[in-house]
């Protein structure tokens, strides 16, 4: 049966129907195509302050990442033993959804491994916005370091699979009990020093306010170089719905590059570092420092400075922050050496002079520290008996600039601690790795005109005068060359990651503007100090394994108001052939309380001869 064909109109009817329809399927799309391209591509910050773009939300919801190593150099002892930077295994995890119920045997067991409560750790985890490590304060660090894993803790974790929770290795950057703390120096985030030192390169990207930058110490000093290319991060990866990927699971993130990070070679000796420390502690040096360096070259073996600070709890105005072993105080008697070279090189004293010492000077209200005072006395047994006496008798006959310029020549009343000679190629800049070593003084200005009792009190190391400790042992090993002046130093090399030289920091004198001191006055000094230890006030340090020399000191100071001794003791061991030079400091002690530092000084001594422990 042959179909008719449809009428003219009803066909026309139907191809604009068609039509139409077409156009609207077509708007409908563009629209979609519009939408599509302005959520990409238009307005990055909507104008609603807690809006999101979509394109960075739909990142954000598929990549987390997490912070395994911020990529800094790390310090070395001389031998090339960690002072900072240790791998450990520690417990991460990252925001997933945790369904209520679900895994809750397992996570009972986490608890249970983790050795806490099941309640207090889904707390934990549920509240996560962004990946985390596991603390907890059993390890005596809240807050602080993330836990550490034991072996058997992790074997114990291998058996669990929870979403979203790994064992992964953490870099800690400072290794309890922190050794050599206050010369290393410390790293935290400070956005305003960052901006103000390195805004050039936050544009490049090349640093962030975020980052953390050197507040002391080494650290400070050589931040430019420790900063590194960039931090070793994993990164997990979720849906839209927060669920994991495990097609992708975790992946490391980090800048390969055989040079860096780089590595930091100091002179320090970390057994040597260890055991005086725990010394210092155990012999309750509560506040003070203890400095050794080496005889031969200058180079700093052990600083150690108390009381010690935590760089993972910071306090800013806390007196723990100061480094004492670079901070100067009054010496007291162990400026007579001063004193006694300024007399000998202006020719106004020679070694047979004899002083005679009643126990009072007469005038400025000064006598001597022996009540009926010592009688009389050669030069060098004035030294050894530390006579107030005879020590401001020279002092009065000297001008105030002789003993400025003797101090000067000693390495003293100025920064001695080692220094670039203009740039630093490295750096770009100066460089000087104790930023924070005070210079001391001498007087506070130079006098005019001649002033009796200040010169008698500066004689005997009081009034205007500070020294730090690093300058003292530093005056010991000035002497044992014969007036020479070396400059400490406490960084030889740095280094690539692969263990190619990048510099070399070479020791040097250090010179002063009015010459060196005459040999034959080291000498005396020297043979002075050996004295002080024979015969004199040093006799305590006698039986020794080595013969020891040096100089004790006491100076009168006040603490909040109330009268307190600074103690001293500088010195050097073996005295006929010297491998050390130590000056011992214990500051702010009750006044008649026994000189702790000469104590100090003979346990330190002890321990330096001791040698290496297998």
């Amino acid at each position: 049966m042959q179909r008719r064909a449809a009428p003219k109109g009803m066909r026309a009817m139907r191809n604009k129907r068609i039509f139409l329809l077409g156009i609207a399927v077509t708007a409908i799309a563009l629209l979609q195509m519009l939408r599509l391209a302005w959520l990409q591509w238009l307005p990055h910050a909507p104008a609603a302050a807690k809006a999101t773009h979509y394109r960075s939300e739909s990142v954000g919801q598929r990549e987390r990442t997490l912070v395994l190593d911020g990529g800094r150099a790390d310090f070395v002892d001389r031998s090339g033993q960690a002072l900072t930077g240790k791998t450990v295994m520690a417990l991460a995890a990252y925001p997933v959804s945790r369904k209520s119920g679900e895994y809750d045997e397992q996570y009972e067991r986490l608890a249970a491994i983790l050795e806490t409560r099941p309640e207090q750790l889904l707390f934990w985890l549920n509240s996560l916005k962004e990946p985390s490590f596991y603390y907890d304060d059993k390890q005596g660090r809240p807050g602080k370091q993330p836990y550490r894993l034991s072996t058997d803790q992790l074997a114990q974790l291998q058996e669990l699979r929870l979403e979203g929770i790994r064992a992964l290795p953490y870099r800690e950057r400072y290794l309890a009990p922190y050794p050599a703390m206050h010369a290393l120096g410390y790293i935290s985030q400070h956005p305003e020093r960052i901006a103000a030192v390195h805004g050039d390169k936050l544009p490049l990207g090349r640093w962030s306010l975020r980052d953390q930058i050197g507040g002391a110490g080494l650290e400070k000093s050589l931040d430019p170089l420790l900063h590194g290319i960039g931090a070793v991060s994993v990164a997990h990866y979720t849906d839209g719905m927060n669920q994991s990927l495990h097609g992708l699971d975790m992946r490391l993130l980090r800048q390969d590059n055989p040079y860096y990070p780089l590595r930091v070679v100091t002179t320090l000796d970390l057994d040597i570092q260890t055991r005086l420390e725990q010394y210092a502690d155990s012999a309750g040096l509560k506040e003070g420092a203890i400095v050794v360096l080496d005889a031969q070259s200058s180079d700093v073996i052990a600083m150690v400075s108390r009381p010690l600070y935590d760089p993972y709890a910071l306090r800013s105005e806390g007196r723990e922050m100061i480094n004492r072993a670079v901070h100067a105080i009054a010496p007291g008697s162990v400026f007579k050496l001063v004193t006694e070279a300024a007399a000998l090189e202006a020719g106004r004293t020679h070694l047979n002079e004899r002083f005679h010492c009643s126990g009072e000077y007469g005038k400025y209200g000064l006598s001597c520290w022996k009540h009926g005072g010592h009688g009389t006395l050669t030069l060098q047994e004035a030294l050894a008996q530390s006579c107030n006496i005879a020590f401001a008798t020279l002092g009065e006959r000297l001008l105030p600039g002789q003993l400025q310029h003797t101090a000067d020549r000693l390495g003293l009343g100025k920064q001695v601690g080692w220094h670039s000679d203009g740039v630093f190629e490295p750096l770009g800049q100066p460089l000087r790795l104790l930023g924070e070593e005070e210079g001391g003084r001498i007087f506070y200005s130079l006098p005019q005109q001649r002033d009796g009792g200040l010169l008698a009190q500066t004689a005997i190391g009081q009034r205007d005068v500070a020294l730090s400790p690093l300058q003292a042992a530093n005056l010991m090993v000035t002497l044992l060359h014969g007036g020479i002046v070396q400059s400490p130093r406490i960084v030889s090399e740095l280094r690539y990651g692969n263990g190619q030289l990048l510099a070399s920091l070479p020791s040097q004198q250090l010179h002063s503007p009015h010459g060196r001191i005459a040999p034959a006055t080291a000498n005396a000094l020297l043979r002075g100090m050996e004295g002080v230890v024979a015969s004199g006030t040093g006799k305590s340090l006698l039986g020794t394994k080595w013969p020891l020399a040096g100089k004790s000191g006491t100076a009168q100071t006040l603490q909040d108001g109330k009268e307190r001794n600074h103690q001293w003791f500088v010195g050097y061991g073996p005295a006929r052939s010297a491998r050390y030079a130590v000056a011992v400091v214990a500051e702010n002690r009750l006044p008649g309380s026994s000189n702790q530092a000469t104590l100090l000084f003979r346990g330190v001594m002890e321990r330096l001869a001791e040698g290496k422990r297998g």
